[in-house]
């Protein structure tokens, strides 16, 4: 089993990555904040801790072998407990996890359904389950998680950050960038407290009008 890998990243998808070890070139299957996260490592080194598993279906005779890759041991282990969750699987799994691991973990903890109902293929019913399965489990992953690639990772996102950030998204920001802008924005104005008025903020901050 490859439990880590190191080598140069060469490509990027929604989905994978394609590291470069040597004289081979290996897919590595992402989760989205991964992605975001290594946009701007494209040709740089890095490293990946990963988890092995056969796609397909055994009586069909067409089973495919694929490595998924994660920015830290902490978020392989925090995987391996997300799909436990009955209806969540790998696939699933990695298109879901659009936020930061410790934001995720912090919504399951504190029961905030509906944060997890933002999450990509994360209907009410599945947030429910996640909730239901998980809660109480997962304490260590939502306080303090950090990221091998840096940023992005720091504390839970608040229901008006995580609505700020899904908007920014959708008007064609970065989310890695977003992220940080959502951060740098709260800081300076802890008062504001919902998605209209952090929105407009983060914009003046990108833009260099904000004081």
């Amino acid at each position: 089993m490859i439990a880590q890998i190191e080598g140069k990243l060469t490509s990027l998808t929604p989905e994978s990555g394609l590291l470069k070890v040597g004289p081979i070139s290996y897919e590595i299957m992402l989760p989205g904040y991964a992605v975001s996260q290594l946009a701007g490592q494209i040709n740089s080194d890095v490293s990946f801790y990963t988890m092995q598993y056969l796609e397909g279906s055994p009586g069909g005779g067409n089973l495919l072998p694929r490595l998924v890759g994660f920015l830290s041991e902490a978020e392989r282990e925090f995987f391996h407990q997300y799909t436990s969750v009955k209806g969540m699987g790998i696939r699933k799994g990695l298109k879901s996890l659009t936020l930061p691991v410790a934001t995720i973990a912090g919504a399951i903890e504190s029961g905030d359904e509906k944060l997890l109902k933002t999450l990509p293929q994360v209907g009410k019913r599945l947030a429910q389950l996640m909730i239901a399965q998980l809660q109480g489990k997962l304490e260590g992953y939502a306080v303090g998680e950090t990221t091998a690639a840096g940023g992005g990772g720091g504390a839970s996102f608040a229901n008006y950050q995580v609505e700020a950030l899904e908007i920014l998204v959708a008007w064609g920001e970065k989310r890695a960038e977003a992220m940080e802008l959502i951060e740098l924005a709260s800081n300076k104005h802890p008062d504001v407290k919902s998605a209209e008025e952090l929105v407009p903020l983060v914009y003046k901050i990108k833009q260099g009008t904000e004081v």
